[in-house]
């Protein structure tokens, strides 16, 4: 069955539409956690960051930018939260990939921030060898 994106993507539900192009559409969130939460996601039904090809990724991105700096312009936030879930794990509600602009004004209390944990140098250091391992390696997940 296909996602509620999908479905929004093919005109079967409607959305409030900020920008479209080929490979990406940018729409206001039906449940927003600031006033010009908007979605911007990849037209291709693909669950998360790790399915885009680079093309549709740089799309994405550069989607973000553009509206990032309208959301910006127009509504004048004193900041912006750019957030991406992947998987049910991170936060992930939607199967779709999307990322959330979440305009914030001081005080607005919109998005909680999580709790600090703590890592020693040598678990850092770990931590990083065993990731670049795999980036330098080029190994696929």
């Amino acid at each position: 069955m296909a996602s509620i994106f999908t479905r929004i993507v093919n005109g079967e539900i409607p959305a409030a539409k900020v920008y479209e192009d080929e490979l990406t559409l940018a729409f206001l969130d039906v449940n927003p956690a600031s006033r010009g939460h908007t979605l911007v996601i990849c037209k291709e039904e693909l669950p998360t960051l790790l399915d885009l090809s680079p093309e549709v990724a740089n799309a994405v991105i550069h989607t973000v930018q553009i509206v990032a700096r309208a959301i910006m312009a127009s509504l004048a936030p004193d900041g912006l939260n750019v957030v991406q879930n992947n998987g049910a794990a991170a936060g992930q509600v939607v199967p779709h990939y999307h990322v959330h602009l979440i305009p914030r004004w001081e005080g607005d209390h919109a998005v909680r921030h999580w709790k600090p944990g703590t890592s020693s140098p040598d678990e850092l250091r770990a931590l990083a060898a065993q990731i670049g391992a795999r980036v330098a390696g080029g190994e696929p997940l």
